[in-house]
This record gives structure tokens, sequence and C-alpha cells, in this order.
């Protein structure tokens, strides 16, 4: 979710769903621990697209939390808006923003405490009415703020997206329909994650025809096109 190279760090949010991540879950402080990463490819921000639209579903909540602080800090003159769904409890206390966004409807108002701190935009959505969210689909949201914009501003909009492979999909959709580049970062179960059991593969279509493609080294970020090329 976050990670600062200059001070040798890096932040990981999981939820304990099995006995692994019960045992990470009680590492402490001090303890060691072996990791292998970076992996595969990251996002690859556009200057001539300064406006990034980032989505995030679930588990795709914390690539875009890496992103938006990444482009808050960058020196290019970015303008993220970060847009995130779960039916299940956020990972963070809600807190009314005080960043108005006038494309929305009012009532709309909770974001996330960092986003707050960076002056990042940022919205949530849930079918589970938690207070300050838009009741549906966090698509929704990328369809007002997409609806907002001028032609001018629409050519300098780029989505950037993780979440489930449905979200993912209607994403890709958005794109489409209003013909704006979109990265998608898959969620897969890497085994290995290093390319060699090919256990986490997917259909991706190349300008040599359809090819199965390794997620931990060949992505886990594709271009939503070749993912989803219709639908």
């Amino acid at each position: 979710m976050r990670a600062d190279s200059d001070e040798g760090w890096i932040e990981l949010l999981f939820k304990v769903v099995g006995e692994g991540l019960r045992l990470f879950a009680e590492k402490k402080l001090g303890d060691k621990l072996s990791l292998i990463g970076p992996i595969g490819h990251p996002f690859k921000p556009d200057t001539d697209r300064p406006n990034t639209l980032l989505i995030g579903g679930g588990v795709g909540i914390p690539p875009m939390i890496f992103l938006a602080e990444h482009l808050t800090h960058d020196k290019q003159d970015w303008h993220p808006l970060v847009l995130m769904g779960s039916e299940i409890p956020f990972p963070f206390e809600l807190q009314e923003s005080t960043i108005a966004c006038v494309w929305l409807p009012t009532g709309t108002n909770s974001s996330m405490p960092l986003l707050e701190q960076w002056k990042v935009p940022g919205r949530l959505a849930s079918l589970s009415e938690f207070a300050g969210c838009h009741r549906g689909f966090v698509t929704d949201l990328a369809q007002m703020w997409l609806e907002s914009l001028t032609p001018d501003e629409i050519a300098k909009t780029a989505i950037f997206a993780c979440g489930p492979t449905a979200m993912l999909k209607a994403v890709a959709g958005l794109a489409r329909k209003y013909n704006i580049p979109c990265q998608v970062s898959l969620e897969e179960f890497m085994a290995c994650a290093v390319g060699g059991c090919a256990g986490c593969t997917v259909l991706v279509q190349t300008p040599e025809g359809p090819a199965m493609k390794r997620v931990c080294v060949d992505g886990p970020v594709f271009d939503a096109t070749t993912v989803f090329p219709s639908g």
C-alpha cells in the first residue's frame, strides 16, 4: 500500500483469511520476514494525461493508495481522483472530506484520512450503506465524474484500476465508451511469483494474436483493451 525507498520501508494492508495470514498477523516488531519484490510491471502514468482517475475495489484499494501517493509526491503536475468501493467495512476510518466534488450528489462526502492529508480528492461507494458513501458501485461514481468533464478534459484523462474482475471489466467498458486509456492491475493467485509455475496466467490479446500471459511477471498491470477487448 505504501513504500519509501529512501527510508527503506514498505507498508502492507492485508486481511486475515487463512492460516498463513493468521501467522503473518502474529509477527511482532523486530521479527524478520523473507520477501521478494518488486515483481512484474507497474502502472505507467502518461504526463500528457495528468487527470488520473484511480479506481480501487476491495483488495484493489491498496495499490490505488500507492499510486496516489506516488503522483502526489512526483514533480509532475498530476491531478488524481481516487474512487474506492467495498461491501465490507473499509480498512480505515471514514472521514468527511473537505475537498469539494461538485459533480457529486450532496451527502456523498466520505473519504480516506490519508487522501485528505495529501489533499487528494477521494470518494467511496458501497451497497452496504456506510455513512457518506455512494449507495451503488464505484463505477457509478466514475461515470458521474466522466460525464462532468469537457472533451478537452477527457483528452487529458487516464484511468488506473485494481479490483475484482467484474469491476475491472466495467471500468474497461467505461474507458472504451469515453475513449480513455485504461490500465488494470489483475488480482490472481501467484504461487511462485517468478513466472515458473504459470499458475497465474490470463488470456491477453497481443499484436501476434491471443496469448496466455503470466500475471506475476508479464503483469500485473495490463492495458485494459488487451484483457477486456469487449463487453
